[in-house]
């Protein structure tokens, strides 16, 4: 969410005269029933233009591209003038409500029912209030550059958490509309930690708000994994941003009622996961640290000028994703790697999921990254209940523009000149980030072209973003001392099965979709081996060869039936060190690696 220069240089004028000449709106959310799920919250708007007046629920939320209707939470909406005089609504849709005349005051109270812990719902209960903005608090279109005070009244022991200014006592503040939207909030009885990061000679303190239920020296080593994590991104890009007020909060949530999940904000992030540090968390949780962060850069500064402005009326669409989502992602395991949270091995080791996934997949054959990325308002936390065929014609942007990240990163560091992602990504963030100058495709495309050549540039566009083409990996991979094969005796059906019962649609092109199986079907032999809880089909497929036949008996609506099928080798990669692999591993390949993978 963007903010005008402007309105950071004069923020200490906007507030203290929030309450003079200027128009303002003022929340208050309490939460007495909180084991019940519920806030009571109030919103005054004043000083409101004459005539028709509307105020809604958000339908999406900053750092989602899907719908997410946050009006279904809430009921008991009541709104009076100025004087306490009860107002008349209309509900013109399902997010909205109007008045159709009013004072120059409209006060709006209203109960909200939240019960799910993440980046894009909101929870309240006896442990905490959990709130991301756009679903709990509603707003009134016409008033989105107003500035805006919200009260928090926390239950005993808590304590609040946010990006936005304090103000007072539990009051906090937004310049506007987007900036409050994007200002997750936690309160609970959480442990604080902060650091301060020198960059450019400026000062940033780095906080984490950690409600989990462990002790306080749980939270001191999770910190110390955070600091790691922290200087080895301001590495990638030579600088932190300029976090607004001189801070930036991680905001984690790990206690057992949260979903998992993370979502980055321009001044922090929320991370939320069912795991505590005690129980897995101190390593497993690390990861969306890394990746929430990253869009400190790429996403909340490194901008697609698609998102621009963010809409909380409706879907947002943007073709960059494999790009700022994508690259993100890229760098989450890298990241950890180059801080010694993971080592070399196992960073290797953990390509060979995304990489499989990526280049096997029909859905290549039918979206190129940018079209992959206009999906997300189907596939980023979409709800729906007809079946659809995505296995087969999507891939996720995290994961392609993941394995394109590392394409360009390998293909850079075999070009002259020492060049590498890190160098392009500290380009674009000069050319466009640094000063929130939103970017287009053309935009990474040219930045790529000056800083590796128009030639280099325009073959990586041309073959693996405008289209859909595999890059050669494998010399890539040999200089840093990695092997990319394949098992040329394995065979390759196309469906997984669970008890003998197809669990996905068949990948379109392999043996078991020209023999017809579909999602469903329960396999009862394979030849004249009966297919059971022991005798399991992949068990069965192991004993043929590439190029065997093989006779399917399968029930379909309560009907036997029977089929054939042609078995084929198995297109899946394997991706090792030399050293598993048992091959020479020479200076230069460690030196490569090192400059690739080591701490910078």
């Amino acid at each position: 969410m963007r903010l005008q220069v402007l309105k950071l240089f004069v923020l200490a004028l906007f507030i203290t005269t929030i309450g003079n000449a200027q128009s303002y709106i003022k929340y208050d959310i309490s939460f007495d029933n909180a084991v019940q799920h519920e806030a009571e919250i109030k919103v005054s708007f004043t000083k409101v233009k004459k005539g028709k007046f509307s105020f809604r629920m958000s339908r999406s939320s900053p750092g989602r591209y899907a719908i997410h209707e946050f009006a279904k939470n809430v009921y008991n909406v009541k709104a009076t003038d100025s004087k306490g005089k009860e107002i008349k609504l209309t509900r013109p849709n399902p997010y909205q409500w109007d008045v159709a005349s009013h004072d120059g005051t409209v006060n709006v109270s209203y109960t909200l029912f939240a019960n799910r812990g993440d980046g894009t719902y909101a929870q309240v209960d006896e442990t905490h209030a959990h709130l991301n903005i756009p679903a709990t608090f509603m707003f009134a279109p016409s008033m989105a550059e107003t500035p805006i005070q919200v009260t928090f009244n926390p239950r005993k022991d808590w304590k609040i958490a946010t990006q936005l200014k304090k103000m007072f006592d539990n009051t906090y503040y937004a310049p506007d509309l987007q900036y409050f939207m994007d200002s997750p909030t936690e309160l609970s009885n959480h442990y604080v930690r902060s650091f301060d990061v020198e960059s450019n000679g400026e000062t940033y303190k780095i906080n984490l708000a950690l409600h989990d239920n462990g002790t306080a020296a749980e939270a001191d080593q999770y910190f110390e994994s955070v600091k790691k994590v922290v200087l080895q991104q301001k590495a990638v890009f030579g600088e932190l941003p300029k976090f607004d007020y001189g801070e930036y909060t991680f905001l984690a949530c790990y206690v057992p009622n949260a979903s998992g999940d993370g979502m980055e904000h321009r001044n922090s992030t929320i991370l939320t996961s069912t795991r505590s540090l005690a129980s897995g968390g101190m390593t497993r949780n690390i990861g969306t640290v890394s990746h929430e962060f990253f869009h400190a850069w790429n996403v909340e500064r490194i901008r697609p000028k698609s998102l621009e402005p963010f809409s909380f009326e409706k879907a947002n669409m943007s073709g960059e994703l494999w790009f700022a989502e994508g690259f993100t992602s890229y760098y989450t395991n890298l990241i950890l790697t180059r801080a010694g949270l993971m080592t070399n091995e196992r960073y290797i080791n953990s390509l060979n999921g995304t990489f499989n996934y990526v280049w096997n997949s029909p859905g290549r054959s039918f979206f190129n990254p940018i079209e992959m990325s206009y999906q997300a308002p189907f596939v980023d936390a979409a709800t729906s209940v007809d079946p659809v065929n995505r296995g087969n014609t999507f891939i996720s942007y995290y994961s392609y523009g993941s394995a394109l990240g590392l394409a360009l990163d390998l293909a850079l560091r075999n070009e002259k000149g020492n060049l590498t992602l890190d160098g392009y990504m500290q380009a674009v963030w000069k050319s466009y980030g640094k000063y929130e100058k939103p970017y287009t495709i053309d935009n990474l495309h040219q930045a790529l072209n000056k800083y590796a050549g128009k030639l280099f540039g325009d073959y990586f566009f041309n073959h693996f973003i405008y289209k859909s083409a595999m890059p050669n990996y494998e010399p890539l991979f040999k200089r840093v001392g990695v092997v990319l094969k394949q098992d040329s005796q394995k065979v390759f059906f196309g469906v997984s099965t669970n008890n003998g019962v197809v669990r996905n649609n068949a990948q379109i092109g392999s043996p078991a979709y020209k023999a017809g199986l579909n999602s469903g079907d329960k396999i009862v032999a394979i030849d004249n081996h009966v297919v059971g809880s022991r005798n399991t089909v992949n068990t069965i497929l192991s004993k043929y060869k590439i190029g065997d036949q093989i006779t399917i008996q399968f029930s379909r609506y309560n009907q036997l039936r029977t089929t054939k099928a042609t078995l084929i080798k198995d297109p899946r990669y394997t991706i090792m060190s030399f050293e598993k692999a048992e091959l020479e591993v020479t200076p230069e390949i460690l030196q490569n690696r090192k400059e690739w993978l080591g701490e910078k």
